[in-house]
């Protein structure tokens, strides 16, 4: 029987070896570190056709947005009628409401055997050697001594939690741009000319359950960010370095697709005060 770690941990484990071995032997320092970028970077080139109809779905989504609002305030007392002009909707402009579904389904899997991964990579113990050379697919893999941990002088085994009493508050500038990152992916994802039609329309006829969602929507902005930079303060420095790397070429990738979406209101904001 195949197990996960057949077919997601090994596979992660040996990419993660062959980084390693490139950096190392050209003499890059931090090998790990940088290993575990240039990982992080070959998941995300795997995933960027997923990732990419995940991200076209939602922008023909926000598209069919404002057209989904009039009709909801055409049809709101008939929700018959309102189902079957929906669907009409969404076949006319070629969107189907659950494309978006099977790439992150597809995703989690990847993303999972990464995060365990990089636990058992950096949390070193007297047998990670053993351990590493056992699961390694080839003899030119195999390392001969631990790893170094360390990435421009921070441990990629500890958390900022744990390094505050030693480094002080910069060490907080990890959890704080892993926060940053973040909100500026979300704030991307966000359309931008949408939202605004949509406020119209919801302001003309507001319910609680737009409220509830609009209100929704505007936390999760914030909330999230704020918790992967919790997340980000407790767990390695490893992990983090990972998630940053993930989110950037993520925020690249929705560029290059959406542009800035709902990012560009806040850029011209901050061009006006200056």
């Amino acid at each position: 029987m195949i197990s996960f770690d057949t077919i997601i941990l090994n596979p992660i484990l040996n990419v993660l070896l062959i980084n390693y071995k490139l950096f190392s032997t050209i003499g890059v320092p931090f090998a790990l570190g940088f290993a575990i970028i240039g990982l992080t970077i070959v998941i995300r080139l795997i995933l960027y056709p997923l990732m990419s109809a995940q991200l076209k779905a939602a922008k023909r989504m926000q598209e069919v947005s404002p057209h989904l609002s009039k009709l909801k305030e055409k049809y709101k007392n008939d929700a018959k009628l309102l189902q079957q002009e929906t669907m009409k909707l969404y076949k006319e402009f070629g969107v189907n409401p659950a494309a978006g579904c099977l790439p992150i389904l597809v995703q989690l899997p990847v993303i999972w055997g990464l995060y365990s991964v990089l636990i058992k990579v950096i949390n070193l113990g007297s047998n990670t050697v053993a351990e590493v050379n056992r699961l390694a697919y080839s003899d030119f893999l195999k390392i001969d001594k631990t790893w170094d941990v360390y990435f421009f002088a921070l441990p990629l085994a500890q958390n900022p939690g744990q390094l505050l009493s030693t480094m002080g508050p910069i060490i907080l500038l990890v959890p704080l741009l892993t926060g940053l990152f973040q909100f500026i992916q979300s704030k991307m994802m966000l359309p931008k000319k949408v939202l605004k039609e949509e406020k119209k329309i919801a302001e003309a006829t507001p319910t609680k359950k737009d409220d509830f969602a609009t209100a929704f929507q505007s936390q999760s902005l914030y909330i999230f960010p704020i918790m992967i930079g919790f997340l980000s303060y407790t767990f390695p420095i490893g992990l983090s370095l990972y998630w940053n790397t993930f989110t950037i070429f993520g925020i690249i990738q929705q560029y290059k697709i959406s542009g800035l979406g709902g990012l560009e209101d806040l850029t011209r904001q901050i061009w006006k005060r200056n």
